[in-house]
């Protein structure tokens, strides 16, 4: 940011989330520069409210980190949905803000539109334009989440939405700051979009190479013989092909009497130990439900199946815990525990759960996955398939840190920079 000029002179605020602003500027409530108007939703149940010609906006149609530009909602009302409730219609050019879980998301429409009770439309006054307000929004965030109340979530009032006071510059320096932040943040989000597509990218070349290696080995001479498993294709000729229940045997260790009190969990396939302040919300009675599990043993969640199918569904268990009941644990034998983890992991990847039983399935038991068949190596070969995998996702892994940070870094640059040029901490007039 050192290389913007700052304003020559400046002057208190007098409101602490703004500091200092250009000496020309003016500081002034919301209302007095835009209309706020609430929004409603029609009765749910009712055919003739629904699916009509009017957009109606709600939280989940906005960019919760950025201003996004709002052309089509998730639902749409009829004209006779909006007279049932208290939604109005509102001016394209309006900046639509949400207000409740979570407050600040913040979109400008290019139509006309409504929303439901969890935004509040700002119909602006010619003293300011609104995506110079809406940027606005975005930098007030927090002081905004400080104005909020409410003990299940968070809800903004109008009232408190309207005495938010904001720095107000002169219209044509209005135009530069706008002018300038379309250009930067275009650019940093270029930026940002390519690096996460890196990011996808090194998921899926960490995913293959999990896959091949436990499916086809490291040897990329061996010689091949085609497995019957339509999922699995050809394997090394001297490879084994057995159904799940010769390597892995069903587990269910009680925690009556609360043997166990190291809650676990499957966390983005990953087994993990619950912080205490995680585990609030749905919670058991008691944790004497759970099962115990050890180290080496493999966890599956067979649970939902129908409804999520991008999950990761199983994980290698790290520490000695408790984990819900709902979920499958196995015990492998005749082969390496952490060989079969990754090719579980790898059928996980290849979607071969979903296949599994008859009909349409929320779950699975063992009886289900039984007869599963796996791919099972000389046991040297599982120890070096093991030893590879584990190297080369550790060395992906880092990468994708590295990118990740550098990603949340621009994501900083871009809030700091929007920061500064709504609050006059940088001269952007020549930049126009």
């Amino acid at each position: 940011m050192s290389h913007y000029k700052p304003y020559p002179v400046y002057k208190d605020s007098g409101v602490e989330w703004i500091g200092e602003v250009p000496e020309g500027w003016r500081i002034v409530p919301l209302k007095a520069l835009a209309q706020i108007v609430n929004g409603a939703t029609p009765e749910s149940g009712n055919p003739e409210y629904w699916d009509g010609d009017i957009v109606w906006f709600t939280p989940a149609d906005l960019d919760n980190e950025n201003v996004s530009e709002l052309i089509e909602p998730r639902r749409r009302i009829t004209a006779e949905g909006l007279a049932s409730c208290a939604a109005r219609l509102t001016p394209a050019g309006s900046v639509i803000l949400s207000t409740r879980a979570p407050v600040g998301s913040v979109g400008v429409t290019l139509i006309p539109s409504a929303t439901n009770q969890g935004c509040r439309t700002l119909v602006t006054n010619p003293r300011i334009l609104p995506k110079l307000l809406a940027e606005m929004l975005v930098a007030a965030r927090s002081e905004l989440s400080l104005r909020s109340n409410g003990t299940t979530f968070q809800e903004l009032s109008t009232d408190s939405l309207a005495s938010l006071r904001i720095p107000l510059a002169p219209l044509e320096e209005q135009t530069a700051i706008v002018s300038f932040l379309d250009r930067e943040t275009a650019r940093i989000d270029a930026l940002i979009a390519k690096k996460t597509e890196f990011i996808e990218l090194l998921a899926k070349k960490r995913q293959a190479l999990i896959t091949h290696a436990v499916t086809k080995g490291l040897d990329p001479n061996v010689k091949m013989k085609d497995s019957g498993v339509e999922w699995i294709g050809e394997v090394p000729e001297h490879w084994d092909i057995s159904p799940f229940f010769t390597v892995a045997k069903e587990i269910s260790r009680s925690n009556k009497g609360m043997i166990e009190s190291k809650v676990l969990s499957l966390s983005f396939g990953r087994i993990i130990q619950k912080r205490e302040s995680e585990n609030l919300g749905l919670v058991p009675e008691s944790y004497e439900t759970y099962q115990i599990v050890e180290p080496g043993e493999i966890v599956f969640r067979f649970t939902d199946l129908q409804n999520d199918k991008n999950s990761l569904r199983s994980a290698q268990v790290k520490e000695r815990g408790i984990i819900t009941s709902a979920y499958l644990a196995i015990k492998p034998f005749n082969v390496n525990e952490t060989y079969l983890a990754w090719l579980m992991r790898a059928y996980d990847h290849c979607k071969v759960f979903y296949t599994l039983g008859g009909g349409l399935r929320q779950s699975l038991k063992y009886s289900d996955v039984k007869r599963l068949p796996v791919v099972i190596p000389p046991l040297v070969e599982q120890l070096r398939s093991v030893d590879f995998i584990d190297r080369e996702t550790a060395r992906i892994d880092l990468l994708i840190e590295k990118v990740q940070l550098s990603i949340d870094l621009l994501k900083k640059r871009r809030s700091a920079l929007i920061t500064a040029a709504v609050t006059g901490q940088i001269d952007l007039r020549e930049s126009a």
